[in-house]
């Protein structure tokens, strides 16, 4: 849908618009529908949510369906998505401990970030091969298989019960905000996981015409889609196999630097090496790097979640990742609406530097709060352990 609206507006802003629908409505309502993980059994929100999903892609894949249409049933998709992250993350939290976590944790990611590598460069091979609808069917299909997959294999389990008495999807969502404000080890995790993707993946949303740029064609924009997942992908094998758990945690600052410093990089290269086949490999070469980088998530999220209490987590995850898609969209949004008025390249500068200048004082806040995590009572009251 991106690539469909810069062919027909040539505009970097409408087309970072279109990228940016599907996170935003994670910032509007992801922390009350992230509260259905809380509130129902966790298989249920999963099964439900995916074929959702499917129905709504399938929709989308209707040929002639008018521009406005498709935008709100994206916007519909992007809906389905708070309450299943919540509840995958949770079930996962629940169902292991301590280091198992941890590696699960690590491997779910390179497994999603490898999905996003394919469906990227798929994608792009699709719309430049087939047509947009032929893609979006074939995406519906894949909603479908995971829906079947999830019902076929996962043991049902109850909704989580923590002793108070139903409440409301507004006050559960509050509750989920109250415990993270309460927190500071919770605080400086959250600061840094949105200021830090915020400006990482804000080029994401120029990649249409950044590509475009750089004299390349729609195939083009799904490999440079794609080349800071696989990056994502093979850092994180490496983590997970290679490097402690506990001491995954303590490089955290080093690899937001290094994911950070080749998006600078890349726009320089892109900026002073003007189109061509060479440098767009070498700003692909630069993602990639920061891909690599990008595995702080990984350790990141495993310390936010181990520090939440069971019945909390479908709160406290949703309101922590319906913020952190929320600040992805906004990123998206700021650097095509800086596009209008500079070139593409220049926004990928802006956005590598400001990103590197920006998430300093998060990362002392990190390290200063190791150690500390939140306890219980913190949903309750305003004492933090």
């Amino acid at each position: 849908m991106t690539v469909l609206v810069y062919q027909r507006t040539s505009s970097p802003l409408l087309s970072a618009i279109t990228f940016a629908i599907s996170f935003l409505p994670w910032l509007l309502g992801g922390p009350v529908l992230a509260t259905l993980a809380d509130r129902l059994p966790r298989h249920r929100v999963l099964i439900t949510t995916d074929v959702g999903r499917a129905l709504l892609v399938a929709g989308m894949a209707i040929p002639g369906t008018p521009l406005p249409v498709l935008l709100v049933l994206l916007v519909l998709l992007a809906l389905c998505a708070p309450p299943f992250e919540s509840a995958r993350s949770a079930t996962v939290a629940d169902v292991l401990e301590g280091d198992r976590y941890a590696v699960a944790n690590s491997l779910t990611n390179v497994g999603l970030q490898l999905a996003q590598v394919i469906g990227f460069v798929l994608a792009g091979t699709l719309v430049t091969a087939l047509n947009p609808s032929a893609a979006l069917l074939i995406d519906a299909a894949t909603f479908a298989v995971s829906a079947a997959w999830l019902s076929a294999g996962l043991t049902r389990r109850p909704a989580p019960v923590d002793g108070d008495s139903p409440n409301s999807f507004l006050r559960d969502a509050l509750q989920g905000f109250g415990f993270i404000r309460r927190s500071p080890r919770l605080l400086s995790i959250i600061a840094v996981l949105w200021i830090g993707t915020a400006f990482l993946y804000a080029p994401e949303g120029i990649a249409a015409p950044l590509v475009d740029e750089l004299g390349q064609d729609a195939t083009a924009i799904g490999i440079l889609l794609g080349a800071n997942p696989l990056g994502v992908t093979i850092g994180g094998l490496v983590l997970a196999r290679l490097v402690a758990p506990r001491r995954r945690e303590q490089l955290i600052p080093a690899l937001v630097g290094l994911s950070l410093t080749p998006v600078l990089l890349a726009g320089l290269v892109a900026t002073f090496a003007g189109p061509g086949a060479m440098p767009f490999g070498v700003v692909v070469a630069l993602l990639f790097v920061s891909g690599l980088g990008a595995t702080w998530l990984i350790p990141l999220n495993a310390a936010f979640v181990q520090a939440v209490p069971s019945a909390y987590r479908g709160r406290a995850f949703g309101v922590a990742v319906s913020d952190l898609y929320g600040v992805q969209g906004l990123g998206a949004l700021g650097a095509g609406l800086a596009a209008e008025g500079m070139a593409p390249s220049g926004v990928v500068v802006l956005s590598g530097a400001l990103g590197l200048a920006a998430v300093v004082l998060p990362l002392l806040g990190f390290v200063r709060t190791q150690g500390h995590m939140a306890g219980k009572h913190a949903a309750a009251g305003p004492s933090v352990s």
